[in-house]
């Protein structure tokens, strides 16, 4: 905020303002992107082709998934160890060959995304679920295929059939629930209007931005963006820079002034001689931060992967572990085979495919209901390990509107809605910020504005006019003193408000305080962090004054102030050099980079496309309250994760050795119709205690 003593309230530009702040369009959220998991390729690139690309995945694995239900219902039928389980006998003649024909198709078909998977898992050296599944469903196939034409053993098409089905399911299930694509750097591209009105002699010409050069002079209309960074040659106005710099108020620019392309011009028009173009602006600055930060940003192995691999090591180890013991133990080698397979088979649980998939679509579904919108599945595991959070104040723990904070009358003859129904009147035709909040505050509490007769500006210290008879002034602390007028004690409350005084027929009325409100829920959120040991810091673009009455206000751990785009990153990298694990809350472009870069990026939902874009997170009602709840669904959810793997691995811990042969001596083998018993109570299990996942949440 500007300092009260130099509150220059004439200097308005008395036509209207268009103060329409960018807002986030309410986008379709359920087209966020799942920007942490990395299977089998599915991480779209940005933008468009990114989103369709991960659309047709998902349709992908739709149909896959439905075609190799209906071939597994005939496999499951007419397979013979299913066949013995139930106790009953269909065999068509050529059975085995019906078998191996449907279970080819399913396995090449249903199969190809995780045998996809496999290859690129193993090239970047992180053996993950697609590995897991890959060796499953490889060794159940060669292995059957091989018995159907002479090898001894019973073959496993229908435990290959149903694995592919389950995982099929579980992918589906886990990308319909964080579909999108990052659009982060489309929709900075998208805040620079496509034409601009170059201005030569008397002719003025829309031309297409990438033909502006450096010293072209542009027209900017009222309402319009700025083209291109550069500097007023003639006129002056308010700029909305809010979704750029940070700063929650417009900006006065006059001549020499410099603008920044994708601001917002008032209600004046301008003429700006051309400084910056294409790659030299500052949004485009700003667009390749983002652009490093994403790349830059640490993949972390979602906690699936991570129990995939150890399962692989495992069953790798066992399984070979198993057919060298049997044949040094001197048995067949067809009998020491059948023994790895089923190990190799058993090791990779349906439940596995399904534990944490369910997890997260309810998660993700109970979130939303919740405010919290989630697109990275695995920055919202990690949302339990915060321990610094780094606000951007303006929209964030600000309502992000300079509004009316108190009216006060000091006047027995004048309430407070009298002063402010009278000060209304000569505000009405201004675009300054002070003059837009009175005028917003008049219309909330549906006032009628009067007629102002004989308006004057008073140089460098307000304006006046006849209203209803009476003279009525709003003027700054400066022209108090100057008329020797004493200044009420309590006019100033706050360091971060502007006070303006209200003067009727010569005596002192009253005065209205104006500021970016503090949001009531910032103070309880904060008390929340502090409670579960969070750092809590402010980073914005607003003044020192400003950002240390917020700061004071809330009981922040620190705060700073003026800071521009590339600090905000530099703050976020400083924290985490210190070993802190930070998430960046922020709402406008100049966040982007710090949201991209910080370990979680929480984006409010009224801010830019942009900021959500870039986050992980998004808040959809733009309450800090909602941060809290995310750190406690995220300790939920990851605690309901280890359970459901506990359940999906544990019955390995007792299937695979008895797989192996362990109580071969006491005459007990486990055979593979058992083992699929253990698998669907394990998978049943999983399913039902990810549904109670949502009375947890529920409860916060």
């Amino acid at each position: 905020m500007e300092n009260h003593e130099h509150h220059n309230h004439d200097e308005m530009d008395h036509s209207k303002m268009d103060h329409s702040k960018m807002k986030h369009k309410k986008e379709d959220h359920s087209k966020m992107n799942h920007k942490g998991g990395d299977h089998s390729g599915h991480n779209p690139g940005h933008g468009e082709h990114g989103h369709d690309h991960h659309k047709m995945m998902i349709a992908d694995f739709r149909k896959r998934f439905w075609v190799t239900l209906v071939l597994t219902i005939p496999i499951l039928f007419f397979s013979p160890m299913i066949q013995d389980f139930f106790g009953y006998e269909f065999l068509l003649p050529g059975n085995p060959y019906i078998l191996f024909a449907l279970s080819t198709i399913v396995y090449f078909y249903g199969g190809w995304p995780f045998l996809k998977g496999f290859w690129s898992e193993i090239k970047k050296g992180a053996p993950g679920m697609m590995t897991l599944i890959s060796m499953a469903i490889s060794v159940a196939y060669f292995y059957s295929t091989a018995t159907v034409f002479g090898l001894r053993g019973e073959d496993f098409f229908w435990e290959l059939s149903t694995l592919i089905a389950i995982m099929l399911l579980g992918h589906w299930i886990e990308m319909k629930s964080v579909l999108g694509a990052s659009k982060a750097l489309q929709l900075l591209v998208s805040m620079m209007p496509a034409e601009a009105h170059r201005v030569k002699g008397d002719i003025i010409e829309d031309i297409p931005l990438e033909d502006l050069l450096k010293d072209d002079v542009i027209l900017v209309k009222p309402g319009e963006k700025v083209p291109a960074d550069g500097i007023i040659v003639d006129g002056s106005s308010y700029l909305n820079e809010s979704m750029l710099t940070g700063e929650s108020k417009p900006v006065k620019k006059d001549e020499n002034d410099k603008v920044i392309g994708g601001s917002v011009n008032g209600n004046s028009t301008l003429k700006v001689k051309v400084e910056h173009t294409g790659k030299d602006s500052y949004l485009n600055k700003v667009i390749k931060m983002v652009e490093e930060a994403q790349k830059t940003k640490s993949k972390m192995q979602n906690l699936s992967d991570r129990a995939a691999k150890w399962l692989t090591y495992i069953a790798l180890a066992i399984g070979f572990g198993t057919l060298a013991v049997w044949l040094i133990l001197g048995f067949p080698f067809v009998y020491a085979l059948e023994r790895m397979v089923t190990v190799m088979v058993i090791a990779c649980p349906h439940a596995l495919g399904l534990a944490i998939p369910l997890v997260v679509a309810i998660s993700t579904a109970v979130s939303a209901q919740n405010g919290l919108l989630i697109r990275n599945r695995t920055a919202f595991e990690e949302s339990r390990k915060i321990s610094a959070l780094l606000f951007d104040k303006t929209g964030t723990l600000t309502k992000g509107d300079f509004g009316v904070t108190r009216i006060e009358s000091v006047s027995e003859t004048y309430s407070s809605e009298e002063i402010l129904r009278l000060s209304s009147a000569l505000e009405q035709s201004s675009e300054h910020p002070i003059a837009v909040g009175i005028i917003k505050k008049v219309k909330e509490d549906n006032m009628t504005i009067p007629k102002p007769e004989n308006f004057n500006a008073i140089t460098g210290k307000g304006v006046e006019a006849n209203v209803e008879g009476k003279q009525v002034k709003v003027v700054s602390p400066g022209f108090l003193r100057d008329e020797k007028i004493t200044i009420p004690e309590d006019a100033y409350s706050d360091a971060a408000e502007t006070v303006v005084f209200v003067l009727i027929d010569g005596k002192l009325a009253g005065y209205i305080a104006l500021a970016d409100e503090i949001r009531p829920e910032s103070a309880e959120a904060i008390k929340v962090f502090k409670k579960n040991n969070i750092k809590v810091l402010m980073a914005t673009g607003d003044n020192e004054k400003t950002a240390k009455a917020v700061s004071d206000k809330l009981g922040l751990d620190g705060y700073y102030a003026e800071v521009l785009p590339h600090q905000k990153v530099e703050i976020v990298e400083k924290l985490q050099n210190k070993g802190e694990f930070v998430a960046m809350t922020g709402d406008g472009v100049n966040d982007a980079p710090a949201l991209a870069k910080a370990d979680v990026g929480i984006a409010v939902g009224s801010g830019t496309d942009v900021a959500a874009e870039t986050a992980d997170i998004i808040l959809v009602n733009s309450n800090p309250q909602d941060i809290a709840n995310l750190i406690l669904f995220g300790k939920a959810t990851y605690n309901k994760m280890i359970q459901n793997l506990v359940w999906a691995t544990g019955y390995n811990v007792v299937a695979i050795p008895l797989a192996a042969g362990v109580l071969y001596s006491s005459g007990f083998v486990l055979g593979p119709a058992v083992g699929a018993v253990f698998m669907s109570l394990s998978t049943i299990i999983v399913a039902i205690n990810a549904q109670l996942l949502k009375r947890k949440i529920g409860k916060k």
